[in-house]
Formats: C-alpha cells, sequence, structure tokens
C-alpha cells in the first residue's frame, strides 16, 4: 500500500509536491514488487472509502500471478472483487519477508 503521510480524503486535495512525488513513488513500489514477486502483472489502484463515505486515500499494489487469475477464472475489477470476496488474508510472516525484500530490492534502494 502507497499512501499520503497527511490525512487526505480526496486525490484532488494533494499539494503539487505531493502529486509530483506519486508517480515515481508508485513506479519505484510496483518495479521493486516487480523484482521481488515477478507477477504476470502489479494492479496499482486508488481504494478510499470506508463506510461508504471517503477515507483517507491509499493505493493498493498488489502482484496478480498466473496462478491466482486462473484459480478465480477472473482478471481486473473482477478479480479484486473475487479476492476480497473470499477473504482470505496473507499469511503475517509472510509478508513480513517479502516486505524485507521488496525494501531491499534494488529497484527500491537505488530510488533512495
Amino acid at each position: 500500500m502507497v499512501k499520503p503521510i497527511r490525512h487526505v480524503l480526496h486525490l484532488a486535495d494533494l499539494s503539487k509536491a505531493e502529486s509530483a512525488e506519486l508517480g515515481p513513488l508508485l513506479h519505484q513500489t510496483a518495479a521493486a514488487v516487480t523484482e521481488v514477486m515477478d507477477p504476470e502483472q502489479v494492479y496499482t489502484c486508488l481504494w478510499s472509502h470506508a463506510g461508504a463515505v471517503p477515507g483517507h486515500i491509499h493505493f493498493v499494489v498488489q502482484p496478480i500471478t498466473l496462478e491466482v487469475m486462473t484459480r478465480f477464472s477472473a482478471f481486473g475489477p473482477g478479480l479484486q472483487t473475487a479476492l476480497f470476496r473470499e477473504g482470505t488474508l496473507p499469511d503475517p510472516d509472510e509478508v513480513t519477508l517479502i516486505c524485507a525484500r521488496i525494501r531491499t530490492a534494488s529497484a527500491w534502494s537505488s530510488s533512495s
């Protein structure tokens, strides 16, 4: 997930400086996820609703593999909907390991 540090309800509420940082940050994050996970695609989607009202904006950066698309017979928004409906959460230990690998990925560290 990528999100602004300050509380922002709408993408249009970002300052020009925050907007200028967003594109490169999403690119660097997707590149690091690609390097570590080797997915078919990395979905990057803005989500902000909580209880049907705008909440803090955040971008979901989600690696998508052929195995996941095949398992759900879906892709794009249909796949994300199927994943949400399934409600299975990833193993916290595996997430910790993958996040550590992403932090040290060359695509991420070269942007520092």
